[in-house]
Order: C-alpha cells, then structure tokens, then sequence
C-alpha cells in the first residue's frame, strides 16, 4: 500500500503525535509499503517523502505549545495527490481545515481516508475551541472512511465533541528499542526518582518537587533519593528555582535538559520510580509505556483520563498529584517496599507487552484494508 500520513504541524518535532506516526511510519516501510508525510514545513525532518505542504505558526492550546498551520495551496495539494494517489490517507485529528482540512477535500476517489484521535481537552477554552471545530468539520466527515481513537478516553472525546464512532487502537511503542536501555553507572549510587516531560504546568513538575520535598524531610540523609527532572519547556526557571531551594539542606535533584531518544531509554532504566504526573489532557500516556519498557522498576502516573488507560488496572500506580502528601508517601513505599515495588513493576512490564508496534501495527494494516476495501465498494456503486 502507500500510505500518506496527514498532520496539521511539523513532523520534525519531539511531541507524541510526531512519535506515532514516526514510529508508525517506519515500521509500514519494514513491511514492504510505501509511506509519506504530508505535513507543515519540517525543515528538520530527517524521513523520506516527506511533503512541507505550508508554513506554521505556534500557538498555545490545551496547556501545552504547538504550532497550527497558515493556509496551504490548494493546488499544490491536488497536484501532489493527482501525481501519488495514495491508497490510505491517515490524518491526525482533530485537524486544520487549512491544510488538513484541503488534503481531505482533494483527495481521489478511490483514496480511502481514516482519521486517528490522540487528543483531550484538559480546559474550558481548550474544550470549546474543539467544539467549535467539531462543527466547523462537520460536512467533513463524510469522506472519511473509518476513525481510530488511541484510547478510551479519546473515543469519548471523538463522540463528545465531532460525533464520531471510532475504533480503539491503542498508541504504539517498539518495545525492542526500549528493552536495549541500560541504567547509567553514574547514577547507581542511590536510588532514584525520575520525571521525563515537557516543563509546562499541566505535566506536573511543579507537584513532584513539592512531594519530594516533603518525602525528604524524616529520611536519613544517606538513604535520600535522588530526583532527576529529564526535559526542558518554559518552567524551567521557575522549577530549578524550587528545586535550590529544596536542597538547601538535603536531597539533591538534578537537571538534565532535552533527552534525545538515544539517550532516553538510559536514563529510564536508571529509575526506581518513574513518576509522571500529569494533571489532565493526556489522551492515552505512550511516556508510561516507554518506562515500563526501558525497565523502570515501577510507573507512577497522575490519575487523568488518559493514564488511567494503561494503568487502570493498577490503582496504586495512579496518583492526585495536587496531593502532595500522599503523593510523597506513596513514592516512600514504592521506593524503600521493595517487595511491594517489585510486584507492582512486573505487574506493569507483562501489560506492557500489549502496546508493542508488532501487535498494534498489523491491526492497523488491517483497519486500512478494510477502509480501502469499503471504500472500493462505494465506488463500484
């Protein structure tokens, strides 16, 4: 097959939805298709095939930083769908009717067109913003030919706001690539804390420091563990400025900066727990899955929709980190119950094995298939 995927923003940044389709993309060239990227310009983008279809420019939206696109020619677009005429298009919603919105308007008729929901409203604004797109895409819909949702809680969003049913299939992780991680012998001197994130508010950094504040507070100084903050985003200053002030008299947390990916499973690895605890907005929490992957010895997450998808099976794991009381008490047992953490952590590394890209891609082949063929069918009528 050629498969198009259809992404609003930049391939060529770090985000989640990048990664799926990245990670997607890759794995379907393996497997003998042939794969392109119709996206905002991407000037780092180090794939093939990839079409900078427009300019972006970023905003802020559901907490967090993206960029949307400006409006992208539509003749272009045509020519480039006339010229490769694609048998799946995959657009990542929800979407521009300013590039995305054009590539679905052109598409050929026998182009079968499914879209993926990865998102979820974590505010008032962000929620009506959506709403009002959901409309403004309504006639859309009709030339889409199936929709997936990367969670439960997606799904509900897709029928809540856009009125779409949808398949779940859950985001996708190579879990071979991750299980190579290898903890750092700079960090195997006491135990650790780790958080991998962007640093904006809804990620919850802010709460972890605050929790392992007062974790620290009645144990022994050489039994403190350490906390290393992986990431890098706008809070930065303000969080390293908390976290001098914590250590003022113990504890020590240290500041790594942007992790790439050669280096992320490393630093998992050296995790005794890996803690992210984000407030809201997470639609699924592929994060959580790298960590159980790259062998964090247990995954504690915040107790949002999206999490709860992975790891709501498992209620200890989950946490209110605005409770920063018994969120330090449960990093106190998950860190020094060491029975308790190891059943907890083999618990997660055998769930783990659901979300593999060797599971998930094929149903996504054979979601494609059926769309393709479906949409065959219409045609032939």
């Amino acid at each position: 097959m050629k498969i198009g995927f259809v992404l609003d923003d930049r391939l060529d940044k770090p985000d989640g939805v990048q990664q799926y389709i990245k990670l997607l993309g890759s794995w379907l060239q393996k497997q003998g298709n042939e794969v392109h990227y119709l996206v905002g310009n991407s000037p780092g983008a180090s794939q093939d095939n990839v079409h900078n279809l427009g300019r972006t420019v970023g905003v802020r939206f559901n907490k967090n930083r993206m960029a949307i696109p400006l409006p992208a020619s539509g003749s272009k677009i045509k020519s480039l769908l006339k010229k490769e005429h694609f048998d799946v298009l995959h657009v990542q919603m929800p979407y521009s009717p300013l590039l995305a919105g054009k590539v679905i308007k052109h598409a050929t008729k026998d182009t079968a067109v499914v879209g993926t929901f990865h998102i979820l409203p974590h505010d008032k604004l962000s929620k009506f913003g959506t709403k009002a797109l959901g409309v403004l895409l309504h006639n859309n819909k009709k030339r889409f030919d199936g929709f997936i949702s990367v969670s439960s809680a997606a799904r509900v969003f897709a029928k809540s706001h856009f009125g779409i049913s949808s398949t779940v299939l859950p985001n996708v992780v190579d879990l071979n690539k991750y299980q190579k991680g290898s903890a750092l012998k700079s960090l195997n001197d006491k135990k650790n804390i780790l958080f991998l994130g962007r640093f904006v508010e809804r990620k919850g950094a802010h709460f972890l420091l605050k929790a392992y504040q007062e974790l620290i507070k009645n144990i022994e100084v050489t039994d403190v563990p350490r906390l290393i903050m992986c990431g890098d985003g706008p809070d930065m200053i303000k969080l390293k400025k908390m976290a001098s002030e914590i250590t003022a008299a113990k504890g020590e947390i240290i500041f790594t900066g942007f992790l790439n990916e050669n280096k992320k499973a490393d630093y998992l690895a050296s995790a005794d727990v890996a803690v992210f605890p984000s407030t809201g907005g997470e639609s699924f929490g592929i994060v959580l899955i790298e960590a159980m992957a790259a062998g964090s010895k247990v995954v504690l997450g915040g107790d949002n929709d999206g999490y709860k998808t992975v790891l709501g099976d498992q209620p200890f794991s989950l946490i209110h980190p605005q409770d920063t009381t018994i969120f330090s008490q449960r990093l106190n047992q998950l860190l020094f119950d060491k029975e308790f953490a190891l059943t907890l952590g083999n618990k997660q590394k055998e769930s783990v094995k659901q979300y593999d890209i060797k599971i998930v891609g094929l149903k996504i082949v054979d979601f494609y298939k059926h769309s393709l063929a479906s949409r065959r069918i219409r045609d032939n009528n």
